[in-house]
């Protein structure tokens, strides 16, 4: 394990063994960091937060309360998670500072293992980014983007299939993605079946 002298790791942070915290990380108490981790420089990783083993995270990323990013994961520079669909800093009234503190409506996003969020990338609240998704740079991803699916735009929609490797297998206009076909990457010879929108390894049950 390596942290920088510059990173401030708060007491009561577990962290793997193998993980890199570069400089002028913040990681929050209580939180965990899995094993061979990268937390780039000037990153910010709130209390509460999980993030399993061999996880990038590049600079500049925020990941706020209730947010649980799996193995193998990839979460390019700038990315910004969020969890409030009803931010507000004071009562109605405007005389009392609202807490900070999680409550019934924070709403963590969960990032399934091999998915990746491109640069710039900001995930709503209550998202789940299914396994191996792909999430295009500069995406506002405000639903559910499926497994093996490729999302892009603002709001970001799916437009496609991407292999566990990240070569792409399909493009095909926004949300519209085929009733069923079989799928090959001919870069690692993976195969898949896409049906009702849902991908899966052959073979396997639907992700």
């Amino acid at each position: 394990m390596h942290v920088h002298k510059t990173a401030l790791v708060e007491e009561g942070v577990s962290i793997g063994a193998g993980t890199r915290i570069w400089s002028h990380v913040h990681v929050r108490a209580p939180a965990r960091v899995g094993r061979d981790c990268i937390i780039g420089e000037k990153s910010y990783v709130a209390y509460g937060v999980e993030i399993g083993d061999r996880v990038k995270i590049n600079a500049f990323v925020y990941v706020c309360t209730g947010v649980v990013i799996e193995d193998g994961v990839m979460v390019s520079a700038g990315t910004i998670f969020t969890n409030d669909r009803h931010p507000r800093a004071t009562t109605p009234d405007l005389r009392e500072l609202l807490s900070s503190d999680p409550d019934e409506e924070t709403m963590g996003a969960h990032v399934h293992a091999g998915a990746t969020l491109g640069a710039g990338s900001l995930v709503g609240p209550g998202v789940e980014i299914g396994s191996f998704a792909m999430v295009g740079m500069g995406a506002l991803v405000t639903r559910d983007v499926p497994a093996f699916h490729l999302a892009v735009g603002r709001p970001a929609r799916s437009v496609g299939v991407v292999c566990r490797c990240g070569r792409p297998l399909l493009r095909f206009e926004p949300d519209a993605a085929p009733a069923k076909m079989d799928l090959h990457c001919a870069s690692c010879d993976e195969g898949y079946v896409c049906e009702a929108g849902r991908v899966a390894l052959l073979d396997r049950e639907p992700a």
